[in-house]
C-alpha cells in the first residue's frame, strides 16, 4: 500500500507521520493530534516553512526533514466547557470528552451490530443516564426529563476582555499571507470550520472579500473591513449553534457556491457583495430562541416587529447599526444609488432566512426555473434568496465529521428552548422537545422534506452542484435513517428486557407466596 510521510516539529521536537494515500481525513487529524498529545477540544495549527497555515488533510504535500512543517496546539478555552469547572475538577477528568467518546462508541455499536448488548443497557442504566440530552443516550422509559444541566455556562454576550483579546490576535494575523492551498480549500463545501479559532476565521472572511475583488471594486479600505468584521464577531452571542462560527459556515458555503457555479460571470459584483455580506450578518445578536418563542413569550422583539419575522428583522437592524458607524461602514465609498440597492438586497436576503417563508420562496423559484434569465432582476433576486437559504441550512452537505458536531450544538439549543417553554408554560415547539426528539429523528424528516427538495431545485439550475451538495446530503439521510432504525430496535429490546425482568419478579413473588401458604398449612396441622 502506497504511503505518505510528513515531517514536522511539535514544540521543537521532530516527529514524522506516515499514512496511506487514501487515509480518511479524520484519521490524519487524529494522527497529528496524537503526536501533539493534544486534548479532544484543542485546536491544531500546521504551518509550512514559509509560516503559512496549511490544512491538516490527506492531501498534505510530502516533505523532507530539512523542510519540516511546524505543528502548534492551541488549548481549548476553559470557559467554554459545558460543565462547571468545579465539577470537572472535583471529578478529576473531563466529562465532556467522556460524553463525546461514549456517544461515538454507542453509535458505532448501534450501526454495525444492529442492536445494543445487554451489558450496555446495564451500563447506561447505572452510570450515564445524565447524558440523555445527547439523543443517543436518551432514556427510553416513560417519565419526564428534568431540564438539562449541560447548557452553556458562558454569559450570553461576549465580554470586553474576550473581544479585545480576539481583536488583537486578528489584527496581528490580518497581514499574514494565507496559503494558496487554504484559499482553494475555502472554496469547497468540505471546509472544516472546527480547525480555526475566531481570530483566524476573521482572517478567512477577509480573504473572501479580497479574492472576490470587493476591496478594489468597491474601494473598501482594509482597516474598515477589519473593523466591520470585528463588530460582526462582537455582536454574535455565546450560544450553542447560532454563533460566530455558524455565521462563518454560512458565509463560507455562500462563497463556495459563488465559485462552484461561476456566478462571477453571471451576476454583477454588487449582487455578489449583497450575498456575501448578507451571509455574514444573517444571525447577528441571535439569543438562541426562535421566532415561535419570541411571539409566544411576547418578547421585546416580537412587540417591536409585530410578530413578523422578529429575529430576521432584528438581525438586519443590527447589521445596519454596524454599517452606520463610519469606521465599520464597508459601503461608505459607494454612491447613494449603490448603497440603496445593497441595503434593499441585504434586507431581502436576511428576511428570506425565516423558515416560515420556505415554501413561498421555493415555489416562486420553481415557477421561474424553466425560463430562468440572469438578466431579469426579479429572477436574480429570487436566486439570491435561494442561495442564502441553501447556505444557512447546508451543514449536512459537509463531511460527517464536520456536520455531526453542528447537529449536537443545534439540539442543545433546541432542547434549551423547549425546557424554557415548559418552565414558562408556553406552547412547546414539537421538533425541539427532548422528550419526543432523538438525534436521527430530528434529521431524517428535515433532510427528506426540506433540504433535498431545496437543494435539488438549485441543482436543476446548476447541475454541477449534484456531486457537491446533493450526494453528501443523500449519504447523510442514509446515515441517520440507519441510526433511527437502530434506535427503534434498541427501544424494542429495552422494553423486552424490562418485561422479562418484571415477569421474573412476578414469578419469584408467586413462588414466595405459595411457599408461605404451605408453611402455614404445616403449622396448622
Amino acid at each position: 500500500m502506497a504511503t505518505k510521510i510528513i515531517y514536522f516539529t511539535v514544540n521543537g521536537r521532530p516527529e514524522q507521520a506516515e499514512f496511506p494515500l487514501d487515509c480518511p481525513a479524520q484519521d490524519v487529524k487524529d494522527l497529528f493530534r496524537s503526536a501533539a498529545e493534544a486534548g479532544p477540544h484543542d485546536i491544531l495549527k500546521l504551518y509550512n516553512p514559509k509560516g503559512n497555515i496549511i490544512n491538516i488533510s490527506p492531501s498534505l504535500e510530502p516533505n523532507s526533514p530539512n523542510s519540516c512543517y511546524k505543528l502548534e496546539v492551541v488549548a481549548a478555552a476553559c470557559n467554554s466547557e459545558p460543565l462547571g469547572a468545579e465539577l470537572a475538577g472535583a471529578l478529576g477528568f473531563d466529562l465532556s470528552s467522556m460524553e463525546k467518546r461514549l456517544q461515538g462508541l454507542e453509535k458505532k455499536i448501534l450501526i454495525e451490530a444492529g442492536e445494543t448488548p445487554a451489558v450496555v443497557y446495564e451500563m447506561k442504566k447505572q452510570s450515564v443516564e445524565h447524558l440523555s440530552w445527547l439523543g443517543l443516550f436518551k432514556d427510553l422509559s416513560e417519565g419526564t426529563h428534568k431540564p438539562s444541566p449541560f447548557y452553556h455556562k458562558r454569559s450570553l454576550h461576549k465580554t470586553r476582555k474576550e473581544c479585545e483579546h480576539v481583536r488583537e490576535k486578528f489584527l496581528q494575523m490580518s497581514s499574514l499571507e494565507v496559503s494558496d492551498e487554504v484559499r482553494q480549500y475555502l472554496k469547497t463545501p468540505t471546509f472544516d470550520n472546527w480547525q480555526w479559532e475566531d481570530a483566524e476565521i476573521m482572517v478567512l472572511l477577509q480573504v473572501m472579500y479580497t479574492d472576490l475583488d470587493f476591496i478594489a471594486t468597491f474601494n473598501i479600505e482594509p482597516e474598515v473591513l477589519q473593523q466591520f468584521l470585528f463588530e460582526v464577531y462582537r455582536r454574535y452571542n455565546n450560544i450553542p449553534f447560532h454563533n460566530f462560527k455558524h455565521c462563518f459556515c454560512v458565509t463560507q458555503m455562500m462563497y463556495g457556491l459563488i465559485w462552484l457555479t461561476d456566478l462571477r460571470s453571471r451576476m454583477d459584483s454588487v449582487d455578489l457583495l449583497i450575498m456575501l455580506t448578507s451571509a455574514v450578518c444573517h444571525d447577528l445578536d441571535h439569543t438562541g430562541y426562535n421566532n415561535a418563542y419570541q411571539i409566544n413569550a411576547r418578547t421585546e422583539l416580537a412587540l417591536r416587529y409585530n410578530d413578523i419575522s422578529p429575529l430576521e428583522n432584528h438581525h438586519c437592524a443590527v447589521a445596519f447599526e454596524i454599517l452606520e458607524k463610519t469606521d465599520s461602514n464597508i459601503f461608505r465609498n459607494l454612491s447613494m444609488d449603490q448603497y440603496k440597492r445593497i441595503r434593499e438586497g441585504i434586507i431581502k436576503c436576511i428576511l428570506a432566512t425565516d423558515m416560515t417563508r420556505h415554501n413561498e420562496i421555493l415555489n416562486k423559484f420553481k415557477s421561474i426555473l424553466p425560463a430562468f434569465d440572469f438578466t431579469n432582476k426579479d429572477h436574480r433576486d429570487v436566486l439570491m434568496m435561494i442561495l442564502i437559504k441553501v447556505s444557512d441550512i447546508s451543514n449536512e452537505a459537509r463531511p460527517m465529521e464536520v456536520a455531526e458536531p453542528w447537529l449536537d450544538c443545534l439540539l442543545q439549543e433546541f432542547y434549551n428552548q423547549s425546557d424554557v417553554e415548559k418552565l414558562e408554560g408556553l406552547p412547546v415547539t414539537p421538533f425541539m422537545d427532548r422528550d419526543k426528539v432523538t438525534k436521527p429523528s430530528s434529521q431524517t424528516g428535515f433532510i427528506r422534506f426540506v433540504l433535498l427538495p431545496l437543494f435539488i431545485e438549485l441543482a436543476n439550475l446548476f447541475p454541477c452542484l449534484e456531486q457537491h451538495i446533493i450526494d453528501p446530503v443523500r449519504k447523510a439521510l442514509d446515515y441517520y435513517t440507519e441510526m433511527e432504525k437502530a434506535l427503534e430496535r434498541e427501544k424494542q429490546n429495552w422494553a423486552q428486557s424490562e418485561n422479562t425482568a418484571k415477569s421474573k419478579e412476578t414469578a419469584v413473588g408467586a413462588q414466595s407466596t405459595a411457599g408461605s401458604h404451605t408453611d402455614a398449612g404445616l403449622e396448622a396441622s
